[in-house]
C-alpha cells in the first residue's frame, strides 16, 4: 500500500511538472493566477498572453478598485502587494437616503444603517482601495522577475492577441498568430458589460455607473460609504490625501446625471450622501458604463477554464466582481498543486466554486434589480432589513466574513 501509494505521489508530481499552462490575460486575476502557479507548481511551463505590449506603462490607470481583505492576503502572497498605494478600509457604512422608515413609521425606528468596522471583527482591515494601475503595475513587475529568474519554462507573450481557442483531444489550442497546444487554458479577459459578448446567464440591469473622484471637505480616513437612492446606489471609497473614489448609479433610461454640468453634479452630490461624509468639496469630470449581469452556468470547457470577468460581470453594488475573479484563480491553482489529473481538477472547480460564486451572483443580482421595482413599500423593506442587520451582531458579522473571504 505505502510503495503505490508513494509511486502515485511520484507520478503525479512528475506529471505536474509537465503541466502546459496557458493564461490568456495580463490584468489583475490573470497575473496572480500565473504567479501563484508559477510557485505552487514548480515545474509547470506557464505562458501569459495578453494583447497590450510589454513596454506599455499601466501605473496610471486611475480606475479606482476596492479589494477585500482575502484579495490582499492573495497579492501578499505572491509578492505583488504595494502597501504604500493601498488606502485601508476599516470602516464600512451603508445607509438609505430618505424619505426613509422614521417619517414612515413616525419615528418608531431608527435611521436605516449597518456599520461593519474591522476593529469588530478582529481583523486589521476590512479590505482597501487602490488604483487599477496600483494593483497591475506591481503584479507585472513580478512576473517580469518570475520569467527572468525561471526563462526556460515561464514565457510572456505580450503583444500577442489570442485570436481563438480550439479544443483538441487532451488538450486546448490557443492561436496567437501561431497556432500551439496546451494542456490548459485559462481565460482572465474581462472587460466591461457593455463590450461583452453575452454569457448563459444574463440581464441588463438598465443602469448607468457614473464614476470619477471627489475632494472631502472633512476626509474620514478608511471609512467607505454606500448610499441607497431611489435611483440606486452610490458609493465613496476612500483614497489617500482627502480624495474618494465614487461610484454612482443611476437609471439609464430617466439619467438625472448625464444633463448636468460638473458644477451641478457636485451640488447633487452634497445632497446625495449620509451627513457623516460631510461637503463634497470638489468632482472629477465623470465617466459612464452601463451595468449588467453576464455569467457563464459553468466555469469549465473541455481543458478551457473562464475565470474572474470572463466567468462573471456583476453590478458593483456590492463590490466584489474582483475579490470572486481572486478566488477563482487561487481555488483553480490550489486544485492543480494537489492533483495532476487535469480533467478531474476541472469537475471539482465546478463544485468547490458554486456556492461562492452562485451566492455572490444571487446577491449582487438582487440588489440590483431591486432599485428597479416600483412596489409600494419595497424602500420601506428594504430599510427595515438594514436596521435589523444593524441590530443582529452574529448575521452581520457572518456577512463581514463573506465580503473578505467569500464563501469556505
Amino acid at each position: 500500500m505505502t510503495a503505490n501509494a508513494s509511486g502515485s505521489a511520484v507520478l503525479e508530481s512528475a506529471a505536474a511538472k509537465n503541466l502546459n499552462l496557458a493564461v490568456i490575460g495580463a490584468g489583475p486575476v490573470g497575473l496572480a493566477l500565473a504567479l501563484h502557479a508559477a510557485r505552487a507548481l514548480p515545474g509547470a511551463r506557464i505562458s501569459v498572453f495578453d494583447a497590450r505590449p510589454a513596454d506599455k506603462d499601466v501605473s496610471g490607470d486611475p480606475r479606482t478598485l476596492a479589494l477585500s481583505l482575502g484579495s490582499v492576503q492573495m497579492l501578499q502572497r505572491v509578492g505583488a502587494w504595494n502597501d504604500a498605494a493601498a488606502q485601508r478600509i476599516l470602516e464600512v457604512h451603508v445607509s438609505q437616503q430618505p424619505p426613509s422608515l422614521p417619517a414612515i413609521l413616525g419615528g418608531l425606528v431608527p435611521e436605516p444603517e449597518v456599520r461593519i468596522r474591522a476593529i469588530d471583527e478582529a481583523v486589521p482591515m476590512l479590505g482597501a482601495v487602490l488604483s487599477y494601475g496600483a494593483i497591475v503595475a506591481p503584479l507585472q513587475k513580478a512576473w517580469f522577475e518570475a520569467v527572468a529568474q525561471a526563462p526556460q519554462r515561464l514565457f510572456t507573450r505580450f503583444g500577442s492577441p489570442v485570436k481563438a481557442l480550439k479544443p483538441v483531444a487532451g488538450g486546448v489550442e490557443v492561436d496567437a498568430g501561431i497556432a500551439e497546444i496546451f494542456d490548459l487554458a485559462v481565460v482572465a479577459e474581462g472587460g466591461v458589460f457593455s463590450d461583452q459578448v453575452r454569457k448563459s446567464v444574463t440581464h441588463d440591469y438598465r443602469q448607468t455607473a457614473w464614476v470619477g473622484t471627489v475632494t472631502l471637505a472633512d476626509p474620514k480616513p478608511g471609512v467607505a460609504f454606500e448610499r441607497f437612492t431611489r435611483h440606486g446606489p452610490a458609493a465613496l471609497l476612500p483614497l489617500k490625501d482627502g480624495k474618494a473614489g465614487l461610484v454612482w448609479c443611476v437609471n439609464s433610461d430617466d439619467d438625472p446625471v448625464d444633463p448636468l454640468s460638473d458644477e451641478q453634479r457636485l451640488v447633487v452630490l452634497n445632497t446625495l450622501f449620509h451627513p457623516e461624509v460631510g461637503a463634497i468639496a470638489a468632482v472629477s469630470p465623470l465617466k459612464r458604463f452601463a451595468l449588467g449581469l453576464n455569467a457563464e452556468r459553468t466555469l469549465t470547457q473541455g481543458r478551457t477554464v473562464r475565470i474572474g470577468n470572463a466567468a462573471q460581470t456583476l453590478h458593483p453594488v456590492a463590490g466584489q466582481g474582483l475579490n470572486l475573479g481572486l478566488r477563482d484563480a487561487f481555488e483553480l491553482v490550489r486544485a492543480l498543486s494537489k492533483s495532476a489529473d487535469v480533467d478531474a481538477v476541472l469537475r471539482r472547480l465546478e463544485w468547490t466554486r458554486g456556492p461562492d460564486r452562485w451566492a455572490m451572483i444571487a446577491a449582487t443580482d438582487f440588489l440590483a434589480r431591486s432599485f428597479t421595482w416600483h412596489l409600494p413599500g419595497a424602500g420601506a423593506a428594504r430599510g427595515l432589513g438594514m436596521v435589523a442587520l444593524q441590530a443582529l451582531k452574529p448575521v452581520k458579522s457572518a456577512l463581514a466574513r463573506q465580503m473578505m473571504f467569500g464563501s469556505r
